[in-house]
């Protein structure tokens, strides 16, 4: 509204009603105009415009392009701080992005500030985030930015994929894939990269290895012919964790080296920290070496905080190895799911805790909180594709119910 951006400029610019209505107006009259309360004459909006040191139709028309750019910049810098720094972010974002809405009709900024005021009411569990959602979509469509079009494609499969709905997933990301790339001939390799990543790993949450690891190699061998590191660290992550899973140890032992070689290359220490756990869970699983598993979780793990709950679970399978059923227990109790984690993978991974705490019941001969244990594995199991993780929980299920 007109007197809304009269007091926006107002008072960015520091000035009291005082000294806009200068010697031609009243402060009443002016608190009235800002208020939408009363309509200035073209003489009084001239008069105005030439105080505040823009043009008319800046008043009329909107917000200039300069403050949109203004608020972009913040939006942006707050949009990429750590939750944990600013917990209430989001919330923020709603509230700065919010009294520009109307002004949001065309251009980059204009479509960039929608999608993060989209995303911030999602993420607050607020109606109405879809529809301004589609609508930078759209505005992205039409001016052909197809990497930011694909980041809001992989939004909205996303949304699901969290919510466990991993065929609804896949369905909306072949779906937005397939439009992206009929209305765009030329996609940039990152966001082809970017969309492949994405596919492997929903067609392997729903259970289409094959399909998965098909497009996820096409990926990989497509990033080494364009020298892409993008993508890479994660596309290494998703190969060894799904030869882990096939039990290709040849594969398995290939992509791990990779991923070291790139987070040395790169100082990227999740890379590093990815390639330890696989080792501890290695020696833990197949070597049966606890106390290399323990070592390797105290030398190179001890600090980690994103995969805390992945660490722990290797220290607990070590330490009921080697006999230490109370420590072991007290290790797998503070195993949590943490919100990032919702690919069956990491699932799988994760709700093996439970058949392990029940093994260790067993040892320690509480067969019925082992029995509650192990049934709660095999229930949690029981959507997930089949792994050997899967096998086991339900192999020690049967093993403790017979006993």
């Amino acid at each position: 509204m007109l007197g809304e951006r009269i007091r926006d400029i107002r008072k960015r610019k520091k000035m009291t009603l005082e000294a806009l209505a200068g010697d031609q107006l009243t402060k009443g009259m002016l608190s009235l105009i800002e208020n939408n309360k009363a309509n200035p004459s073209m003489e009084s909006l001239r008069y105005i415009a030439e105080r505040l040191g823009v043009e008319v139709t800046e008043l009329l028309e909107g917000v200039s392009f300069q403050r949109l750019r203004e608020i972009l910049d913040v939006a942006e810098k707050l949009f990429n701080t750590d939750s944990e720094v600013v917990s209430d972010k989001y919330n923020q974002l709603i509230i700065l992005i919010k009294p520009y809405l109307e002004n949001l009709t065309q251009g980059y900024e204009s479509a960039r500030l929608l999608e993060i005021y989209s995303r911030s009411l999602y993420q607050e569990k607020r109606d109405g985030w879809r529809e301004l959602s589609k609508k930078a979509a759209r505005m992205y469509d039409e001016m052909n930015l197809v990497a930011n079009r694909a980041s809001i494609g992989i939004f909205w499969a996303m949304e699901k994929f969290i919510e466990h709905n991993y065929t609804e997933a896949l369905d909306i990301l072949l779906r937005e894939r397939k439009q992206i790339e009929e209305k765009h001939h030329l996609i940039d390799p990152m966001t082809k990269v970017n969309l492949d990543y994405n596919e492997a790993m929903l067609h392997f949450a729903v259970g289409d290895s094959q399909t998965a690891a098909v497009v996820m190699e096409k990926a990989i061998q497509f990033s080494k012919e364009h020298r892409i590191f993008y993508r890479i660290d994660d596309l290494y992550r998703l190969a060894a964790a799904y030869a882990w899973m096939s039990g290709d140890k040849e594969k398995q032992e290939y992509y791990l080296e990779k991923l070291k070689q790139y987070g040395d290359f790169a100082e990227d220490q999740q890379s590093i920290n990815f390639y330890y756990l696989f080792q501890a869970m290695s020696f833990n699983s197949e070597e049966k070496e606890y106390e290399k598993a323990l070592d390797i979780i105290d030398n190179y793990l001890a600090d980690v905080k994103m995969d805390k709950p992945f660490v722990l679970l290797e220290r607990g399978k070590s330490l009921y190895g080697l006999g230490r059923y109370h420590e072991a227990l007290a290790c797998l109790e503070k195993v949590e799911t943490p919100d990032y984690a919702p690919h069956p993978f990491d699932l799988s991974l994760l709700y093996i805790h439970d058949t392990y705490k029940a093994l260790c019941q067993m040892e320690l001969g509480n067969r019925n909180d082992a029995l509650q244990l192990a049934l709660q594995a095999v229930e949690n199991f029981e959507p997930m594709p089949h792994t050997s993780y899967k096998n086991f929980a339900i192999e020690t299920y049967n093993t403790i119910l017979g006993k």
